[in-house]
């Protein structure tokens, strides 16, 4: 008798509760953002740093999912980065991305870090990369912004027009 076997899966965790309520007042926020209740908004945007935050700091146990983990990451940064920049707070959009790239990079050059962890964390900069990039075109030359590029070893710009002198 010939022994079939079915596709070979990894076991996924199922997400956290820590996970679950991210997405709960993710949803929320963005709800907020699109009625324009920009109070309801920032209180909700604040509470998904926080548990985005704790996420993050979780991510070497062996139960993290490190995509989902690094999406909530990366996703409420730029969130939050999009809300100050309606709010004309440039500057502070940009330093929100530039401390998630960073975080990202240091993820990566970690050999401590599990490798799913790595391996996640390197797919979620093209998005802060991207962000940082965006910032470039529309707001010119940032010290900061240079400097996370920098760091990351990663083209600066797509277009000659974009001067970063």
């Amino acid at each position: 008798m010939e022994l079939i076997s079915g596709p070979t899966s990894h076991w996924v965790p199922a997400k956290s509760a820590r996970l679950l309520a991210w997405e709960r007042v993710m949803h929320e926020a963005v709800a907020a953002t699109r009625e324009g209740q920009w109070r309801v908004a920032h209180a909700h945007y604040a509470q998904a740093l926080a548990l985005s935050q704790a996420l993050f700091d979780a991510l070497d146990c062996p139960a993290s999912r490190p995509d989902d983990t690094l999406a909530a990451f990366v996703v409420t940064r730029l969130n939050v980065a999009d809300l100050q920049r309606q709010g004309g707070e440039f500057d502070l959009a940009a330093h929100g991305v530039c401390g998630a790239h960073r975080a990202l990079l240091a993820l990566t050059r970690d050999d401590a870090m599990p490798e799913p962890v790595r391996r996640a964390a390197f797919r979620h900069l093209r998005e802060t990369h991207a962000a940082l990039l965006a910032h470039l075109a529309g707001q010119g030359a940032c010290p900061n912004v240079l400097h996370a590029l920098r760091l990351s070893g990663m083209p600066f710009a797509l277009q000659p027009a974009c001067a970063l002198h």
